[in-house]
């Protein structure tokens, strides 16, 4: 699979031209002549080309030096903030970027040209595919203060959207909190995901001692949608809960969502009772998951480490307090550590817990 990667790598670098030290004859390399292209006839500030490109400072420094000794563009304080850097077109650096464009539709002409119309075809859908995966790639999701202005505007754009998708509209302020310090270590946290530092989804946990963690303000931007990032999300907040000792996740969502209500589905949520009284719920997900090596708790019981029990057992886990229960049916296994003989031949495990093996438990609730 990496040799795959790195030889559509060579294929592509080749074909496009990025080896010549002169893009589309235009005397300058590839990366002077997509800088140019990408400050655009409006400018842009240079902190932005950095992230939108994933430049080093440094490079982006010397790039941008050279274009300005080509007269191409100027690079000034921005008008709104001095202490942003802003580059702009020179009337000389517009007829260079109006050249380029024009070079570029010729040499993607040249690329299809001698293709039959099923071959482009099958090309604009790799090519299509590829650019999405290769997005999906570049999203990076990490633990971020919920006051930092990135964070705060994915909240915002996660209000906006819940206000315009609701037929009832959305207060946030009837709903359950979810306040910067009940979403900031230790009470939980904020995971924010970012495309060229642009955010693109978040996600929240609240942990509750003795409890399971609560999931809110899953967001995915409509830009990347598509991508698998909701699930990647998802999946994140679960690992960052485990890590935590937590051993089980609850969420809720509104019936009008119905692109998460498939993703918790499929994510292997059940749907249960109302565990809260959240106002623009429809249907409340929970979730049992294993905590990580390490955590404060330990390890969870896992259904992959069991053992085989007696023939004509199987398994089932009470949705309110996480106990498995073993009864008669045919080829069933439970974990070892966590079973126990009741007078009525059945045997049971509680997921929360923390005792020795054998330790005997209350019935259900």
């Amino acid at each position: 699979m990496i040799e795959q990667v790195r030889r559509f790598n060579r294929t592509v670098t080749q074909r496009i031209g990025a080896l010549d030290d002169a893009f589309l004859a235009r005397e300058r390399p590839l990366g002077q002549a997509r800088l140019l292209w990408e400050i655009g006839p409006e400018g842009s500030d240079v902190r932005q080309l950095r992230a939108r490109l994933d430049l080093d400072s440094g490079y982006l420094s010397r790039l941008l030096r050279s274009l300005e000794g080509d007269k191409l563009i100027s690079v000034e304080p921005s008008d709104a903030d001095g202490r942003v850097r802003t580059a702009r077109l020179t009337s000389r650096g517009r007829a260079e970027r109006a050249e380029l464009d024009r070079l570029s539709d010729d040499a993607a002409a040249a690329l299809l040209e001698p293709l039959s119309t099923r071959q482009r075809d099958r090309l604009m859908t790799a090519m299509a595919e590829v650019e999405r995966l290769l997005m999906a790639s570049a999203v990076q999701i990490s633990v971020c203060d919920p006051r930092h202005p990135d964070a705060r505007r994915a909240v915002r754009a996660y209000l906006a959207e819940l206000s315009h998708r609701f037929p009832e509209g959305f207060d946030p302020d009837r709903g359950i909190s979810a306040t910067d310090e009940e979403v900031s270590p230790p009470a939980g946290l904020f995971l924010l995901a970012t495309l060229h530092a642009e955010p693109v989804g978040c996600g929240v946990l609240k942990f509750h001692q003795d409890a399971p963690a609560h999931i809110k303000r899953m967001w995915v931007a409509s830009s990347v949608r598509g991508l698998g990032l909701g699930r990647r999300l998802l999946a994140e907040l679960e690992a960052q809960a485990a890590a935590h000792g937590v051993r089980a996740v609850q969420l809720e969502t509104h019936r009008a969502l119905r692109e998460a209500f498939s993703l918790y589905r499929t994510a292997g949520y059940r749907e249960v009772a109302a565990f809260n009284d959240e106002p623009y719920a429809h249907h409340w997900f929970e979730k049992t998951i294993g905590t990580l090596p390490g955590s404060r708790h330990g390890p969870a019981p896992s259904y992959r480490s069991c053992h085989l029990v007696p023939a004509g057992l199987t398994m089932t886990v009470c949705p309110s307090c996480h106990r498995g229960h073993a009864t008669r049916s045919p080829g069933s296994t439970i974990p070892a550590a966590r079973r126990r003989a009741s007078p009525s031949s059945t045997w049971a495990w509680c997921a929360r817990s923390r005792s020795k093996t054998g330790s005997p438990r209350s019935s259900c609730c």
